[in-house]
């Protein structure tokens, strides 16, 4: 409609600044702009240089600390037959994919090297009755346990600790960069309020 009013608009933003402009000269550049670039260029050579060797050494360590315990494990446990004693609880929803992964926690009977008879708790498949035979890892003392470590987990731990060495790199150089540039905030704000502490009375002048 002729002479209506346009709708108010927002006021534009600040314009994007030009890629690498702490580098560039410019009358309004500070020294700790420039001193700011220094530290987040050194934070990032450090963090390239240093994550992969704390990487290697942290996955090597733990490459070592799993493969013992993989040997340990096979040389404390082995597999044998168990009894169940009682009844496994049924699945609710009998021949469903969840009951094929479903397993409970049921008494069973089992007979270690030495020829004595324990009773300990294993995870078994619902419904088996009472008297059915599953197999089952335990350790020298007849406790039901878990199978010992394979070459693929020893490996997949030992590539989770690695990962998680080079990210804490990466984190303590972020944090250490973060903190530089509250040091030089800080110290940019003291500098404007001593500056403005000196500037202020000539443009507060009593009237």
């Amino acid at each position: 409609m002729a002479g209506a009013t346009p709708p108010a608009q927002p006021p534009p933003g600040p314009p994007p600044r030009p890629l690498l402009w702490r580098w560039r000269r410019n009358p309004l550049r500070r020294r700790t702009d420039r001193l700011r670039t220094w530290i987040g260029l050194g934070v990032l050579i450090a963090v390239l240089a240093v994550a992969p060797a704390t990487a290697a050494l942290v996955g090597d360590a733990a490459r070592g600390h799993y493969e013992d315990l993989a040997r340990h494990q096979t040389q404390t446990r082995y597999e044998t037959d168990a009894t169940l004693t009682r009844d496994a609880p049924r699945h609710p929803e009998p021949g469903s994919d969840e009951e094929k992964h479903t397993r409970y926690p049921v008494e069973v009977r089992v007979v270690t090297r030495e020829g004595r008879t324990r009773t300990t708790r294993a995870e078994v498949r619902p419904g088996l009755t009472a008297d059915n035979t599953v197999r089952i890892w335990i350790t020298e003392d007849g406790e039901a346990t878990e199978p010992p470590l394979t070459s693929e987990e020893v490996r997949s731990r030992t590539t989770g600790w690695a990962l998680l060495a080079a990210m804490g790199v990466a984190l303590a150089g972020a944090a250490a960069h973060a903190l530089a540039g509250l040091v030089l905030r800080r110290r940019n704000l003291a500098r404007w309020d001593a500056a403005w502490a000196e500037t202020a009375p000539r443009w507060t002048t009593p009237g």
